[in-house]
Formats: C-alpha cells, structure tokens, sequence
C-alpha cells in the first residue's frame, strides 16, 4: 500500500510543535521553524533530511524509493522520497520522525530520545 500526500500532513503535523508553510510553491513542515520534509509540487515525492554519510547507502539499497535530484539536492543533507514506494504509515511515519529529529532543536530532540511520538490529528 503507497501512501499519499495527505498522509505526508497528517502525520508530519501530528508530531511535536510541527507547522505547515508554503514556501517556494510546495507545503514544507516544520519544527519550531527549521524545514525536515517539504511536498514535491507533484504530490509524488517528499525531501527529508538525512546525513549526507547515510544517504549514498539508502539510495543503493533502494534506488526505487530514495533519489536526489541531480544539481539541486548534491551539497545537501536531503534526500527525495516517492511516496508510491513507501510501503505504509509506519514506514511514513519512521521516515517523517527520524527527519524531525534532525531538524528539532537539541533540548526538544532529547526530550523525545527514541523519536518524537505523534499526537492526535489537528483539526
């Protein structure tokens, strides 16, 4: 089962002190204001964050669903993610908290050591 978009926002903003802004024309998520996923305009894809020392790995192992975008994400810790790969919430969900816990500030990252837990959906 792929996953969609709306999944994407469900879940992103259904962990901790996560915002939504549009910025260069796609929906980004945030914690406490630093980006650690944004939507493809095409609803397709996603970046995350992701060290750039793991990144070449995840990719060989499966090119089906991890990429980068060639002379764009290069000098980034981002990778792109098809979401029609991604095989269901959980695995959504394990791509979407380990990119927050990059992108949070190191006093909430600590305060969520084993990952950010996700709250009931806003309305």
């Amino acid at each position: 089962m792929a996953v969609a978009a709306d999944d994407v926002r469900r879940i992103a903003l259904s962990l901790p002190e996560t915002s939504e802004k549009l910025s260069w024309g796609m929906p980004t998520f945030r914690v406490r204001g630093k980006i650690f996923v944004s939507l493809a305009d095409d609803d397709e894809s996603m970046g995350v964050k992701c060290p750039m020392e793991d990144r070449a790995e995840l990719i060989a192992a499966e090119p089906e669903k991890f990429f980068i975008k060639e002379g764009h994400d290069d000098n980034y810790a981002w990778m792109r993610v098809r979401l029609a790969a991604v095989e269901d919430e959980e695995e959504l969900l394990a791509i979407l908290a380990d990119s927050w816990q990059q992108a949070a500030p190191k006093s909430l990252a600590s305060a969520h050591p084993s990952g950010p837990a996700p709250s009931a959906p806003r309305s």
